[in-house]
């Protein structure tokens, strides 16, 4: 599944200040950014004493849990559903063939929000025996059936008849709202059942280890398309009312209740056939079935990259990938149903940007890795939900890399994965990779960064230290033992053991066992023609050095190259200890040496004042790849951050990206530098940094212009709306002054902004701009028919400064304006755009607390409302990662 936050700024480091603290602000922070911005006082006391403040929370308690009894369990269930769209209810019909294990007079298992009307069992061979009572346990969502007999060792057949509503919570069956063409407001009924929520759907064993087949059936009326998992095997009219239609589907392999999946509505859909013979559609809504050519070009090429690349064939016939209009996560990986958002699966060829293409590459890589990566082998349990996502998570990306290599796509994986996950697992109140969950109710609380991007990252680090040659041998191995079966991690680094003849599970287990990272310490020196490394680890903590007693070790592959050869290892090591010495032969003293080339060990680097100094060359002339001057930039800020360097030095070598020319690297200096800015606005010198700003960024822009030039591509598109994103939100009038002038010609119709610009633009005019400009966004908004154009102004709508069109925006994101899952970026881009727009999100969010909690309740939308970071870090560009939408 896919999940949807902030994309990559984590501001919530940043505690709401007052310039007079004595410990933050004893003495001036900057001096005259104008003439010497490196006359910095203190910045580290003040980084280092505002992440100290925050993060003592300490976890509630656990609730008790009990799973499921094992006497009787689940061989196949014929289901059949009857939804009224008028109405929200539906009837069901559940006859399940069930083994019993071990005698007993009653069956327990799992309800949710369900009433069940009859239930009975027939042993296989004997006479029905109807159930005597039904005993709900809402709070652990289960019910017992009660019979008046015991119910012998055997097979038998559970029928059940009950009624369910379908609830506008997004989560188990629901109705999704959308307008037809003509305007008319109509409702689909739609599936999201991860992790627990089949429940809400039908009584059943929902346990991610309790596999069944199914078949499935569906009553729906004639004029509307019935999806489920498999292919269609017959639609046929209703005998009892002639508007309906029964729609039965082919047998499911078996599978997990959670990637059930089925949708009613009204859809257009575009198809073709991969290489291997697969079916692959993808579902519009109506009138829009060219909006999902670009998804069908993706599925169509990834099904076979993933069949090579396990050496394990695609085992259904068919695939469908669907835009639903009303869908909290970003996507949801049902076996050969898989449901997402429509911005994460519709590109219009003239009005989509060159970010969201990416975006939709990424989110069908990802949730199509599953189909082999959690659907055919399943987690046992959800305490190895991170293996799920973490894999698919770190696989997407070497799918669109094979799909669309001029992407650069791992580079950009380093500033949206790997650097997101190392802000938040250096908190004190991170968690770690692999977290016990009892109760299901535990479970929305490890779809989070760590078990997505964390996840992600040391699966990449485990890649990089197997070789691709014996990960894929382990991988294929892996899906081959435990197909159409569940396992645990251990299984999975058995394999790859096996395959590699590495120290696996050893190695893996220090990094998903306990939270956190190490900080890798390098000295050098110089013996004549070799270079002696000291090297230590010692766990990395945002607040400060760690200073307990008990100070974990990581088991840590460390990789070094020389400028002899950037892109070359030169020498790797296993650091299993805290501190060792590394002799590199033939490095002539005029050399650097770099730790961590390619940036793929999850770990900071701290060198030594020398060292660092050497490499700064390399970053002017460009000589270090770009994912390495990225990764240098941001570890020296974390370092700041955490009060252990000055911010001089970070500052200082940011002055040395002057020639940079990577998206990615310039993308992650602003997140950065957005950081420093938000800081900064509670104090004096906030005008300091916008100029400086102003003045790094000011070259590339005038490089870049507005204007795309014959021969560009993806990235230069990319860079271009962030460079002139960051520019016009610091005020850099020349861009002030176009922005608005191209927004007044689009907004008149005599020159359509391009996708790309449209959201620097938005976000220029709304931060310098007045309640006229809001009124002027916010028709734009409700013209707009495609909700990728809708999202984008949304995003954007909290750059506003005035505070009462700040407290116009909150309103707005409540109104039925705005898509229930859409709320919760509203809110977070008031919260991303000043110190006045936070507070008044918090106060917001404090206020209508009882309405936003009615309307996420028990989904993972409420706890991203309160995580919600700011959505403007790179300025208006897109601003989704798996977190926040959870795949």
């Amino acid at each position: 599944m896919l999940l949807v936050l902030g994309r990559r700024v984590s501001l919530s480091f940043v505690k709401r200040v007052n310039p007079q603290d004595p410990v933050l602000f004893s003495k001036p922070i900057l001096l005259n950014f104008r003439t010497n911005i490196f006359r910095v006082i203190h910045s580290s006391t003040v980084f280092a004493s505002v992440t100290r403040s925050n993060y003592t929370d300490t976890m509630p308690e656990r609730r008790p849990f009990v799973r499921l009894p094992t006497d009787v369990y689940p061989v196949n269930y014929g289901l059949s559903l009857k939804p009224d769209l008028i109405d929200f209810t539906f009837e069901g019909k559940l006859e399940a063939i069930v083994e019993v294990t071990l005698a007993t007079n009653q069956i327990v298992m799992n309800c949710a929000d369900i009433d069940i009307i009859t239930a009975s069992f027939v042993p296989e061979g004997a006479e029905e025996i109807n159930a005597t009572g039904f005993n709900y346990q809402n709070e652990d969502e289960k019910v017992t059936l009660s019979f008046p007999s015991a119910l012998q060792k055997g097979s038998g057949t559970l029928k059940i008849d009950f009624v369910g509503e379908l609830n506008d919570k997004m989560k188990g069956f629901y109705r999704s709202k959308y307008a037809n063409p003509s305007g008319e407001i109509r409702y689909a009924a739609v599936t999201q059942f991860e992790a627990t929520d089949a429940r809400r759907a039908f009584p059943c064993w929902d346990e991610p280890a309790i596999k069944a087949t199914f078949d499935i059936s569906l009553i729906v009326p004639k004029d509307r398309v019935a999806l489920s998992n498999m292919n269609v095997l017959d639609r046929k009219p209703y005998p009892e009312d002639d508007s309906l239609v029964e729609v039965k589907f082919a047998t499911t392999p078996i599978m997990s209740t959670y990637l059930v999946a089925f949708v009613i509505g009204e859809y257009d859909f575009v198809e073709a056939q991969s290489s291997d013979g697969v079916t692959v559609r993808v579902y519009t809504p109506t009138g829009k079935a060219e909006q999902g050519k670009f998804a069908l070009e993706v599925a169509v090429k990834t099904l076979p990259f993933y069949k090579d690349y396990f050496s394990v064939p695609y085992p259904l016939p068919k695939i469908d990938l669907i835009a639903i209009a009303d869908f909290a996560a970003g996507a949801m990986e049902n076996w050969g149903l898989v449901t997402y958002r429509e911005t994460a699966l519709l590109i219009d060829p003239r009005n989509s940007c060159s970010s969201s293409r990416q975006w939709v590459a990424l989110v069908v890589g990802h949730e199509l890795a599953h189909q082999w990566f959690g659907n055919l082998v399943t987690m046992e349990w959800w305490t190895h939900l991170w293996l799920n996502e973490g894999f698919a998570s770190w696989i997407e990306y070497l799918c669109v890399d094979h799909c669309f290599p001029e992407y650069d796509i791992w580079t950009q994986f380093v500033s949206a994965d790997y650097t997101r996950a190392l802000d938040l697992d250096a908190l004190d109140n991170s968690h770690p990779i692999e977290v016990n969950v009892g109760h299901p109710s535990e479970v929305d609380e490890i779809f989070d960064a760590i078990s997505y991007s964390k996840g992600a990252s040391v699966i990449r680090m485990l890649h990089n230290y197997i070789g691709d040659e014996d990960f894929r041998k382990g991988m294929h191995s892996y899906l081959l033992k435990f197909q159409h079966k569940n396992a645990a991690t251990e299984d999975l680094w058995d394999c790859l053991e096996q395959a590699s003849g590495k120290p696996i599970a050893q190695v893996m287990s220090s990094w998903t066992k306990q939270m956190g990272f190490p900080i890798i310490v390098v000295n050098q020196e110089q013996q004549g023609d070799d270079r002696i490394l000291k090297i230590s680890q010692k766990k990395f903590c945002a607040s400060g050095p760690h200073e307990g007693e008990d100070c974990p070790n990581w088991m840590v592959p460390v990789s070094i190259c020389t400028s002899e050869d950037p892109g070359c290892t030169k020498l790797k090591v296993l650091l299993d200890s805290p501190e060792t010495t590394i002799t590199i032969n033939n490095v002539s003293p005029d050399q650097w040496v770099k730790i961590n080339p390619g940036t793929v060990g999850f770990y900071r680097i701290q060198y030594s004042s020398a060292m660092l100094e050497s490499l700064l060359p390399g970053v002017r002339d460009l000589t270090l790849l770009p994912v390495d001057r990225l990764g240098l930039q941001n570890d020296l800020f974390s370092l700041a951050r955490a009060g252990m360097i000055s911010t001089v030095e970070v500052l200082k070598l940011m002055e040395a990206f002057v020639n940079e020319p990577n998206y990615t690297v310039w993308s992650d200096l602003s997140c950065n530098l957005g950081v420093l800015s938000s800081l900064l606005s509670h104090t004096d010198y906030h005008e300091e940094i916008q100029e400086f700003i102003r003045d790094l960024f000011t070259p590339i822009g005038l490089k870049l212009g507005w204007e795309c030039k014959q021969g560009e591509g993806h990235l230069d598109a990319l860079l271009r709306g962030l460079v002139l994103g960051k520019l016009g939100k610091a005020g850099h009038k020349p861009t002030l002054e176009e922005a608005r002038r191209r927004f007044k010609d689009h907004v008149e119709g005599k020159q359509i902004l391009s996708a790309d610009l449209r959201s620097p633009v938005y976000l220029t005019v709304l931060k310098h701009g007045d309640s006229a400009t809001l009124e002027t966004m916010l028709k734009l908004h409700k013209q707009a028919d495609m909700q990728e154009e809708k999202n984008r102004i949304e995003r954007v709508l909290g750059a506003i400064s005035a505070p009462d069109l700040i407290q116009k925006v909150l309103t707005f994101a409540l109104s039925e304006e705005v898509r229930p899952q859409d709320t919760v970026s509203v809110i977070g881009g008031v919260a991303g755009s000043s110190k006045h727009g936070r507070k008044a999100a918090w106060k917001f969010v404090k206020d209508n607390w009882e309405e936003l909690h009615n309307r996420y309740q028990g989904g993972f939308l409420i706890s991203r409302l309160i995580k919600v970071k700011p959505s403007l870090c790179r300025d208006g560009e897109r601003a989704y990662s798996k977190q926040a939408l959870f795949l």
